[in-house]
């Protein structure tokens, strides 16, 4: 499994409702984006961290992980996702599938990569979603085949256009505390206070 998966973090957006870094909110003696990392490279050494509007702030933070800049992560979720798909194609060509995660959920473990990596080997779909809330999403992995698909993603879109599109090939795991998101001061107030 090393060679072949490879977790892209997608850390790029500006936080405007919350009013500062996401990333670096602390969280249990780290920080969110370095909890999402650590777990991460418990699962495979192959990570690429895709940052964007607050990158030299992530970048004094965590320095001992592939680090590619969206220059263009205003665009929304699809540039960064793209960023990163494109610099783990070159950087790790024998990855055979991908899972993308995002730094704001602060139950995130290996244990949940994992799990979407053991689906994907019993289930034998391409896409393998996490789900939560009523709904499917990130952490997600998707098998090589749909790189190309990923790629031609744009704006506001997500790897959840995918998931729908494609229903029939994709299996689910349970995170019922992937509902858990930081994205306003109260978010995290709750957080903090849980």
């Amino acid at each position: 499994m090393e060679n072949k998966t490879a977790i892209i973090i997608l850390a790029a957006g500006n936080s405007s409702r919350l009013g500062e870094p996401k990333q670096l909110l602390h969280y249990r003696g780290k920080t969110l984006l370095r909890h999402t990392a650590d777990e991460a490279l418990k699962v495979t050494s192959q990570i690429v961290l895709v940052t964007g509007e607050a990158d030299r702030q992530i970048e004094d933070v965590i320095r001992d992980f592939h680090q590619i800049r969206n220059e263009n992560w205003a665009e929304g979720m699809a540039s960064s996702l793209k960023a990163g798909l494109r610099e783990t194609l070159k950087r790790f060509p024998e990855a055979e599938q991908f899972i993308f995660t995002v730094c704001d959920q602060p139950f995130v473990t290996a244990s949940v990569f994992q799990a979407l990596v053991d689906t994907r080997n019993t289930s034998k779909k391409g896409i393998v979603a996490s789900s939560y809330a009523d709904t499917l999403g990130v952490p997600v992995l998707f098998d090589s085949p749909y790189a190309e698909k990923l790629l031609n993603l744009n704006g506001q879109e997500g790897a959840r256009k995918l998931i729908q599109q494609y229903k029939d090939d994709t299996a689910s795991v349970p995170f019922p505390q992937g509902m858990w998101d930081i994205d306003t001061p109260e978010d995290y107030k709750k957080l903090i206070n849980s």
